[in-house]
């Protein structure tokens, strides 16, 4: 059963979390020239999420950024630098997790693993091995603005677990998070080369499998091209394109994804971000969405805990769930940075619209929550 938790006693909650004092780093050298550092991060979340008829209101951990802790280790060899890094979520009851049904959450598994990474470092570039990013990891999500800590081109972090309700009031089978994506990729056992820098440009490319689980024997191989440079004129501008192939082991064809995402911040403090992509599936009965992302934000110090961002965003998608089907999204939100306590805080509002053969309610959230890193 689903457990209801008063509002009050939430933000209680919430707000003892980042009352947590600022920790020191816990970073150890060596005289090498070699550290490890320790760290992580609590991101707890209030979600309250309208379906149309009923409103379901929890405290739980965001998958927009989860919970989680790591450690690194770096160390020069010659020339060289090689890295260990181990990262895992805390496996806590998640946004992800949560739906009209309750909240679905068995505990830490090897799935929450994020990070079991080597690599050795260069003049000609990285290699890597092991449990760690795509090269297409992060080629949607480019982003500048202070406020993308809530708001970015993933939709679905706060309710994508949430089935939309049919206008007659019944719950569909479809979720929030059928409905959109914005096909960034993933963290898959692989093994990985990014080219050195070429004034601001850079290259990455790998192959990989996803060993962390035991029902997927699929093979993932991509490759991305990324810009980045700060101007003359303190403009700042950074770019992603990347494209992705799943080629599916059971034979029935490939999953091919086209994305890109570029951000610009302007010295006033505005800035400007948009992602797209497209998903060619020749699986037997896959459709091949497609969507555009933007967003105009604003940043300042308005307050003297720290930088203030806001921002309000949109996502047009097509074709996710059925072929003709229709995904509109619209959310703002604001993120202050509390500097004493290393903490952002941050509130925002996000607006789910599906239309596909049959009429739905309109999905809304809010989510109140607080990203404090150690």
């Amino acid at each position: 059963m689903t457990q209801k938790l008063k509002l009050s006693s939430m933000a209680a909650a919430l707000v003892a979390t980042t009352a947590i004092p600022a920790a020191a780093e816990l970073k150890y050298e060596n005289n090498s020239g070699g550290y490890v550092l320790l760290y992580g991060q609590l991101d707890p979340v209030i979600v309250s999420v309208d379906d149309g008829e009923e409103t379901e209101t929890r405290l739980l951990d965001n998958d927009l950024s989860n919970s989680r802790v790591g450690l690194r280790l770096m160390q020069p060899y010659g020339s060289n630098e090689f890295m260990f890094r181990f990262e895992t979520g805390l496996g806590l009851p998640s946004t992800g997790s949560a739906n009209q049904n309750g909240t679905n959450n068995d505990g830490w598994s090897r799935e929450d693993i994020r990070h079991v990474d080597f690599s050795l470092k260069g003049g000609y570039g990285r290699f890597s091995a092991g449990q760690g990013s795509m090269a297409s990891d992060g080629a949607a999500e480019v982003d500048l603005s202070y406020v993308g800590t809530a708001l970015y081109s993933f939709t679905n972090d706060e309710n994508g677990a949430f089935f939309y309700r049919g206008t007659d009031g019944v719950l569909s089978g479809i979720t929030v998070g059928d409905s959109a994506s914005n096909f960034d990729g993933a963290r898959r056992g692989r093994i990985r080369y990014d080219t050195p820098d070429f004034n601001g440009f850079s290259a990455a490319i790998a192959y990989g499998q996803n060993i962390l689980s035991s029902s997927d024997d699929d093979d993932y191989y991509d490759i991305a091209v990324s810009y980045g440079n700060t101007f003359a004129n303190d403009v700042e501008f950074a770019a992603t394109v990347a494209y992705a192939v799943r080629d599916f082991d059971n034979g029935s064809g490939e999953r091919k994804d086209t994305i890109a995402s570029a951000s610009v911040l302007l010295p006033s403090g505005f800035s400007f971000t948009a992602a797209l992509g497209t998903r060619d599936d020749t699986a037997t009965g896959a459709s091949d969405p497609d969507y555009w992302y933007t967003k105009l934000a604003y940043e300042a110090d308005w307050v003297s805990w720290g930088k203030t961002g806001v921002g309000i965003d949109y996502f047009d998608g097509s074709d996710f769930e059925n072929a003709g089907s229709s995904t509109k999204s619209w959310g703002v939100a604001v993120v202050q940075r509390i500097d004493s306590i290393n903490t952002d805080a941050y509130l925002k509002y996000r607006n789910h619209d599906f239309d596909d053969t049959v009429d739905f309610d309109k999905n809304e959230a809010w989510v109140l929550g607080a990203l404090w890193k150690f």
